[in-house]
């Protein structure tokens, strides 16, 4: 009798791991639009002008100077870039 629960614990531990499995594997679809968004060329172009600016102020010790405006100038694009494909997958 002992043995049968032990194979009927082992059994529903499998089940628990496979379950995990299944919900490690779910993407969230804002992230993998927001990935294709990053690479259009009006987000790029974006990214280039934020990537500047942070190689600019990390060389400089002693700055006030931000990136803030390009900051959010990139995720301005990128979220106008995501809005419109986004809601077209939600249901």
């Amino acid at each position: 009798m002992y043995v049968q629960e032990e194979e009927a614990a082992e059994e529903e531990e499998e089940e628990e791991e496979e379950e995990e499995e299944e919900e490690e594997e779910m993407v969230d679809p804002l992230e993998t639009i927001r990935a294709k968004c990053e690479e259009t060329e009006h987000c790029v172009h974006y990214k280039e002008k934020l990537e500047v600016c942070e190689a600019r102020v990390g060389s400089r010790s002693n700055t006030e100077e931000d990136c803030t405006e390009e900051l959010f100038d990139f995720l301005h694009a990128r979220d106008h870039c995501v809005a419109h494909k986004l809601f077209h997958k939600v249901k």
